[in-house]
């Protein structure tokens, strides 16, 4: 599968963005869904995930509450919707595939997005 996530710009704190990772190739809905983000110096980090259904979704709790992640398997899209932003969620953000049920372990997932930036001032 081969995905490419896209959305993220320059916003304030307290703004919203929704970020959309759209994927090609087949059985789409075969595979678990992940987003992560990445700052220069640091360990990619896991911020939420859904399961192939769209029933089961696990978020860190640094964004509880915050942001959803969501999934259409009829266009072979994932969302994330990010609400009341932070700086601190300033970030590189990757959509990830994988074909097992894994959460937080970056190097569980198969396929990557190119990432998509997202800055937020204060």
């Amino acid at each position: 599968v081969q995905l490419q996530a896209f959305g993220g710009g320059l916003v304030q704190t307290g703004d919203s963005l929704r970020l959309t990772c759209a994927a090609s190739g087949r059985a789409f809905s075969s595979y678990y869904m992940g987003w992560f983000r990445q700052v220069p110096g640091k360990e990619r980090e896991f911020v939420a995930r859904i399961g192939r259904s769209g029933v089961i979704t696990v978020y860190d709790d640094s964004v509880k509450g915050r942001f959803t992640i969501s999934r259409d398997n009829v266009q072979n899209t994932v969302y994330l919707q990010m609400n009341s932003l932070k700086p601190e969620d300033t970030a590189v953000y990757y959509c990830a595939a994988s074909t097992t049920a894994v959460s937080r372990d970056h190097t569980r997932y198969n396929y990557w997005g190119q990432g998509t930036q997202v800055t937020v001032s204060s």
